[in-house]
């Protein structure tokens, strides 16, 4: 299928996007990667009546990091986000989950806020953001800036808190605290498809190695990124009974890739796996 016609719009300043977005609202779009939207026009799933293409706004395409965490402007690709060593470093769960995000061409071309924007609960970046109680920085003409929680971000499947007369402009990624591994691992039919399912996890310990805090979060699983807490069920480093207690709590869904006991017995799996090399990443 072709897409909608739409009016072009190519701001090339924050100021004029955010312009654009308060005078047309619903009826624009912000196009950054593309790599979500464009599909999606092509299938009439969308159907804006103007674009506005920020890929002109240069100041946006930063990967930022200090020892509290890592920024990642709008128009930093997924591919930018996996080269950036001291993002790595600093957040080490950005690599991991970012270069499983579907294929290299992709990445080059989407963007890691657009992909939060964008809201798809089958999406990694959505549940990164979640697992590490990250942020997004919104900015719109009428309200100026104002930040929200990754826990109020993602309102519903393929839906975010972003307004329509809002730009996505910034999303933080903090540091886990104290001596924290993560580790991220999925499974899909193909490389490069939409998992079936898809498992990150933190774990952090004390200096005797003692489990303190453990924590994951699922794509697939439901209409938001799931994030569950199994501090207490990680807390003898029994991983098998600590992802039983994991699927336990998730409610995933039959569709036509896999039934929804089928996706409760890979989070089981994944959560085991993926626990015990997070623990191993800081053990002593």
């Amino acid at each position: 299928m072709k897409p909608p016609p739409v009016v072009y719009h190519g701001p090339d300043t924050l100021e004029e996007a955010v312009r654009l977005l308060a005078e047309h609202g619903a009826e624009a779009k912000v196009l950054a990667g593309g790599q979500s939207l464009v599909p999606m026009l092509n299938m009439r799933l969308t159907a804006p009546r103007r674009l506005v293409d920020v890929n002109r706004l240069d100041e946006l395409a930063y990967v930022r990091s200090d020892r509290h965490g890592v920024r990642v402007g709008a128009l930093a690709r997924h591919a930018d986000v996996e080269r950036a060593t001291h993002a790595f470093e600093t957040v080490p769960l950005l690599r991991q989950a970012v270069r499983t995000v579907a294929h290299p061409t992709i990445r080059n071309r989407g963007t890691t806020v657009g992909s939060l924007v964008h809201a798809d609960p089958a999406g990694e970046m959505p549940a990164v953001l979640a697992l590490l109680d990250g942020e997004v920085l919104l900015r719109s003409e009428r309200d100026g800036e104002r930040t929200v929680a990754a826990a109020d971000f993602f309102v519903g499947p393929m839906e975010s808190a972003c307004r329509e007369d809002e730009v996505a402009v910034e999303a933080y990624f903090p540091r886990p605290a104290g001596r924290t591994g993560t580790d991220w691992r999925e499974l899909s039919r193909r490389s490069g498809d939409y998992a079936l399912c898809g498992v990150g996890t933190l774990v952090r310990v004390d200096d005797a190695g003692a489990v303190v805090a453990a924590r994951a979060a699922y794509i697939a699983m439901g209409s938001v990124p799931q994030v569950v807490d199994l501090t207490e069920a990680a807390a003898d480093g029994d991983w098998s009974a600590a992802a039983e207690s994991a699927a336990d709590q998730l409610d995933p869904e039959d569709d036509i890739h896999a039934s929804a006991e089928y996706r409760r017995h890979l989070a089981r799996v994944l959560t085991a796996r993926s626990l015990k090399a997070s623990y191993e990443a800081v053990a002593p």
